[in-house]
């Protein structure tokens, strides 16, 4: 799941600083604000910011995988795992992922791998 070759381990490292900086500020606390606060009325305008830049990167993410079968190479690596963790429970922070028909296919493929367990909550 982590290539060898130099320059698809780079793209690796950029996608997991993607991810640190670029999705999960956003997504995961969209999430949480939503489904672990219960959505407090002094949080709304906390949660409508990270849905714009939320979705930013879900937009970044969707180009990407128009042309690419996985967000790294041709096979699923370390990265497709590390943003599939908040991606596949983004509507739990009001995220629709309806019109992102290419991440939800990456989310199909990922979850028909050999060996994937689901987690719940």
């Amino acid at each position: 799941m982590l290539p060898k070759n130099k320059l698809q381990l780079a793209r690796v490292l950029q996608w997991q600083f993607f991810e640190q900086y670029s999705h999960e500020p956003y997504i995961a606390v969209a999430r949480y604000i939503m489904r672990y606060l219960g959505m407090p009325e002094e949080r709304r305008e906390q949660l409508q910011k990270k849905q714009i830049r939320g979705y930013q990167a879900l937009d970044l993410m969707e180009n990407h995988l128009v042309n690419n079968s996985y967000l790294v190479g041709n096979q699923c690596t370390i990265t497709d795992i590390s943003l599939y963790a908040y991606t596949h429970v983004a509507d739990e922070g009001g995220f629709d992922l309806s019109g992102y028909s290419e991440i939800l296919n990456w989310l199909d493929k990922i979850q028909s791998l050999d060996g994937y367990v689901g987690m719940d909550g």
